[in-house]
């Protein structure tokens, strides 16, 4: 495995949401695609992918190939669980954000945002736009807090993926056009974002404020949105009140003052985008791991999210323990 090449395409969280009462659910992963070859004897031009399980105490290791980001290729929806990855057949290098131009442009996914302002989007969008959406307000481990929604297939799935320390659902729209102009309306009304910068997310976790004061904040927002939604008069969708569960693997990373009173925790010393990379998980936020390294008793936060469409080759590779442990204080 040492020698092969992956794409990495981020961090996600399967499985089914924990109970009600539990703190545990789903499993956290590292999604790669094989690259030599995308798949072994495979003509139909698919990828295959494989996860590599971030679960405490994982190691992690891997070397940056050089070359920067490739395109992570394009998705067609069928359906609300039904859809294709499309590799990029050219493994061109990026141009917005994650996909060259070309995959940009087929990417059913972009078409989204616009779709409950009249847009058109082909039949298997509009299957999956039809189910079901939830609204929900996500506070993160600084206390900054957006507002967001999710299908009601992953609608706990990406709230672990978002990296919540606390959020509530405070509305089920019948579908995603309802939902979205439900979430313009919050945005508008109350003022909450619906997008918090992923190095904002991490830089947080360095030091998570405390987690009664997140939660206070999270219930008093979330009210706010409740308040506002009762004074709608259009139907589609029912308010609620229902606290979304943190995943169990989360906890130590959310704990608030950096962890443990026998352990510093600090931003990871070395830019992910190049060289040699090792560290053990010890627990993890969305895409942001807590981590040991060899050789020192500190704790760093490091933010897998900054590894997304780029090439790794996993192996026995370790990062370099600072030389003046005393200048991270």
């Amino acid at each position: 495995m040492t020698s092969t090449r992956y794409l990495v395409h981020g961090v996600f969280w399967d499985g089914p949401a924990p109970a009600p009462g539990e703190s545990d659910g789903g499993r956290a992963v590292l999604r790669v695609q094989h690259l030599d070859p995308a798949r072994p004897g495979a003509t139909d031009g698919t990828a295959a992918f494989t996860d590599l399980t971030l679960d405490a105490g994982t190691r992690l290791g891997f070397r940056v190939a050089a070359g920067g980001k490739s395109c992570l290729g394009h998705h067609k929806v069928h359906g609300p669980a039904d859809r294709d990855h499309v590799p990029c057949p050219a493994r061109a290098r990026t141009g917005r954000g994650n996909q060259c131009e070309r995959c940009f442009v087929l990417d059913d996914s972009r078409l989204i945002h616009d779709f409950h302002r009249g847009g058109r989007v082909p039949p298997g969008l509009r299957a999956y736009l039809m189910q079901p959406h939830w609204l929900y307000i996500a506070t993160f481990a600084g206390g900054a807090t957006k507002v967001g929604t999710a299908s009601q297939l992953r609608r706990w799935n990406r709230l672990a993926e978002q990296g919540a320390v606390v959020a509530r659902y405070v509305a089920r729209a019948d579908d995603g056009r309802v939902v979205r102009i439900l979430e313009d309306m919050i945005t508008r009304d109350a003022g909450l974002p619906q997008q918090v910068r992923s190095a904002a997310k991490a830089a947080a976790l360095a030091a998570p404020l405390p987690a009664d004061g997140l939660d206070a904040h999270n219930r008093r927002l979330a009210g706010d949105a409740r308040d506002l939604l009762s004074r709608i008069p259009a139907a589609g969708f029912t308010i609620v009140d229902e606290p979304w569960l943190r995943p169990g693997l989360s906890a130590g990373a959310c704990l608030a003052g950096g962890g443990s009173a026998r352990r510093a925790r600090h931003p990871y010393p070395h830019e992910l985008g190049a060289g040699e990379h090792g560290f053990v998980i010890a627990s993890l936020s969305g895409s942001v791991a807590v981590a040991g390294l060899a050789g020192t008793d500190l704790e760093f936060v490091v933010n897998l999210g900054l590894l997304k469409a780029r090439t790794i080759v996993p192996g026995e590779f370790g990062s370099a323990v600072p030389a003046v442990q005393e200048s991270l204080f």
